[in-house]
């Protein structure tokens, strides 16, 4: 890969990973509840799922998935049916909302590391446009005249390294400034509704924008 071509890539990538989505909600949503630095898990779990994409769209998987509809959407509804229950737990999760309001101090929630890498794969995963988007998208960077491998390589390593930055650097990083709503109960409340909306918001586009 020529370095102009993977300037091109690089622009391309940036651009990609700060389009908001369910991965920058969720990561949002974990730096809000877990802190910024252990949300870097569920940004791992999300590049695992990247990864595995790059691969099946590499081996031509994903074009014969693209051209069987009821497979495509089988995960659509699947995806959908998981961001809805994730939005509802968010809406429905218990805070401390009948403590005293100076009882009510922001703790983290301990959620362990692999359940946040397991939700961060599985957001990123049951998103079936992923696979239609890279089959238009990687073409335009790898070259059918020279070898494969390295170029797959290339753009795999690429694309995860600009998503880390941009999910942890700055959705992570921009939770931060909505902290101070999570010193009270009713903050955490509106916090956890927003999310939650956000993340049926992202369902139901991803069921009805075609």
């Amino acid at each position: 890969m020529s370095f102009s071509l993977w300037l091109s890539l690089l622009v391309a990538c940036i651009v990609i990973s700060l389009t908001p989505g369910a991965g920058a909600i969720n990561t949002m949503s974990n730096s809000l509840t877990e802190g910024w630095r252990r949300s870097i898990w569920g940004i791992l779990g999300q590049q695992i799922a990247l990864v595995i994409y790059i691969i099946v769209v590499a081996a031509g998987v994903g074009l014969v998935i693209s051209r069987f509809p009821l497979v495509f959407d089988l995960v659509r509804y699947v995806g959908a049916a998981y961001l809805v229950f994730l939005g509802i737990r968010l809406i429905l999760a218990k805070t401390d909302a009948d403590a005293p309001e100076e009882e009510a101090s922001f703790t983290p929630r301990g959620e362990s590391r692999w359940s946040m890498l397991r939700r961060g794969f599985w957001v990123n995963i049951l998103n079936p446009k992923a696979v239609i988007f890279f089959l238009a998208f990687m073409p335009q960077f790898v070259r059918l005249d020279e070898p494969q491998l390295p170029q797959y390589l290339t753009v795999a390593i690429t694309m995860v390294t600009i998503d880390v930055i941009v999910m942890w650097g700055v959705f992570a990083g921009a939770a931060g400034s909505f902290r101070r709503l999570t010193r009270t109960s009713k903050g955490r409340r509106t916090i956890n509704c927003v999310f939650g909306a956000l993340f049926i918001a992202v369902a139901a586009m991803l069921l009805f924008l075609h």
